[in-house]
């Protein structure tokens, strides 16, 4: 098996316009569509070029990802925030204690008159009302503390919230596994996707190669009038237009790069790839209803919205308890301390008052009547479960698809992977077929361009299909819920480097400078 710049390079150096392939030794023909990774490597060490620097697997990429990646680091601290439910609600059920105290120190003076009744002259009978004047100095300090005590005996939202602090923290471990699972199939994702520019720019800057090659021979023979002007007119609409789809995929693999880079933090140049020898397993177990079983048992995001639906539950009886008496323990202890003078006119007289005050009682606070409004926030809680029971319905829907999909997925790319590298081998017998045929007359040279492109493009779809099978099989396992780190460990021991399409072209200009 050919891995897919070998296939390139071996195209563009043997399969151009005009001249016919090069006696090949037999064992080159038998193993003609098997060649190894290391053929590349040694045509880089025999054209002069540094070597390929370090590439990145697809676990190191997923760890880098885990460090930096925003929404895990989201996921996390969601998680984080949602453990706290259980101890907020246990810590309103448990005694509740406070303390209050002041001091306060007060200064009031002024005069005045007021008005009283004065025997005139005194002995005589004859009493009247005369305006007295005053002065008036109040000094006071006063100091005050209580401890309060409130236990709750009876309170119908505490128990309800109780009872749902589980059901938050465990949909938050659902949210954060779901993130993680999330997260290995966006690097996987993205990591593929680079891939596979790669690979379609490679193809597509060996494709202008050689129509450049074909282009250079068409015009030579056009001088020696082997050929008409139209084919020389024809393979050059064909250059420009493989130029206008090398410089798309060149965008193209810039965009997938940027899209690894916003996961890991940074850019990751050089990628490993799947090897030759890397194996295709149809899934364990076999059944697929074993996989949709496994999925509706254990898929997270099922098990998120199962969660949902309880939580949406439960609020309806949180939000009847406006309805429901509460019963509490209410127990006070406190001191009131003061010390004041006052000066009415003859002098300063000293007051001292010291109170202790203790009670203890329970409290019962029955709600009557409310506008209407708990009622209201009751039957919107009813509406919300309804809904959440509808999205449990969906989610559970779409899990089962999803399974179905991606099991599915895993079997036809493993058959289209079979189908496509038989493809690469027809399409090269066929496009040798039409050169020869072009060399006699009895093919045109738009038929040697499309066959050639048609070669190219079932390398690129062969290798695209590699990628797709992986893809499948990791969203198989995240549908059911177990999708794990070992995984990518699993594909990881099967990817091997190769170089990145800009230091094979710059191999290629290397080697025609010299």
């Amino acid at each position: 098996m050919y891995s897919s710049i070998d296939w390139f390079s071996d195209i563009v150096d043997h399969n151009t316009l005009g001249s016919a392939p090069p006696v090949q030794p037999a064992e080159h023909n038998k193993m003609k569509n098997v060649f190894d990774f290391k053929i590349l490597l040694l045509m880089f060490g025999a054209l002069g070029v540094p070597g390929i620097g370090h590439t990145a697997s697809l676990l190191e990429v997923y760890q880098q990802a885990l460090q930096s990646d925003p929404r895990i680091h989201e996921a996390e601290a969601r998680r984080l925030a949602a453990l706290e439910a259980e101890p907020q609600a246990r810590g309103v059920y448990l005694p509740q204690i406070n303390f209050t105290g002041d001091w306060t120190k007060t200064n009031s003076n002024g005069d005045g008159t007021i008005n009283q009744f004065v025997e005139v002259p005194p002995g005589s009978g004859n009493f009247e009302v005369l305006p007295l004047p005053f002065q008036s100095e109040t000094r006071d300090e006063t100091t005050r503390w209580n401890f309060g005590l409130r236990q709750t005996i009876f309170r119908w939202d505490q128990i309800v919230n109780l009872r749902r602090a589980d059901s938050i923290v465990a949909k938050a471990e659902a949210d954060r596994e779901a993130a993680q699972q999330d997260l290995v199939i966006r690097v996987g994702q993205t990591y593929f996707d680079v891939l596979g520019a790669e690979d379609r720019l490679t193809s597509l800057h060996k494709n202008r190669l050689a129509i450049a090659r074909q282009l250079e021979q068409a015009k030579q023979r056009f001088e020696v009038g082997l050929i008409a002007i139209t084919d020389v007119q024809e393979s050059q609409a064909a250059y420009d237009q493989s130029v206008a789809d090398e410089i798309g995929a060149k965008r193209t693999l810039a965009t997938a790069r940027e899209f690894l880079r916003e996961i890991t933090g940074e850019y990751v140049s050089n990628l490993s790839a799947p090897g030759d020898e890397f194996p295709m397993r149809t899934p364990t177990p076999a059944a697929e209803t074993d996989w949709v079983d496994l999925a509706l048992t254990q898929n997270l995001a099922l098990v998120s919205s199962r969660l949902d639906e309880k939580l949406a539950r439960d609020e309806i009886s949180f939000r009847r308890n406006g309805h429901y008496p509460t019963i509490e323990f209410v127990a006070n202890t406190g001191n009131s301390t003061s010390e004041g003078e006052q000066n009415t006119g003859p002098g300063f007289l000293d007051t001292e008052r010291d109170f202790d005050n203790d009670s203890i009682g329970v409290q019962v606070t029955i709600p009557i009547f409310s506008g209407g409004s708990t009622s209201s926030r009751v039957r919107e809680a009813v509406y919300l479960h309804r809904a959440s029971r509808e999205q449990l319905q969906r989610v559970t829907r779409e899990t089962e698809r999803a399974t179905r999909d991606a099991y599915l997925g895993v079997l036809s790319e493993m058959s289209r992977v079979e189908a496509l590298e038989q493809s690469v081998a027809s399409s090269q017998t066929a496009l040798e077929a039409t050169q020869a045929g072009f060399d006699v007359g009895t093919r045109t040279i738009v038929d040697v361009l499309d066959s050639q492109f048609a070669l190219y493009r079932s390398i690129t779809l062969f290798y695209q299909a590699r990628y797709d099978y992986l893809m499948n099989a990791l969203r198989l396992k995240q549908a059911a819920g177990n999708l794990q780190i070992q995984d990518l460990e699993e594909i990881d021991q099967w990817l091997t480097e190769r170089p990145t399409p800009e230091e094979l072209f710059a191999a290629e200009a290397t080697a025609a400078s010299e």
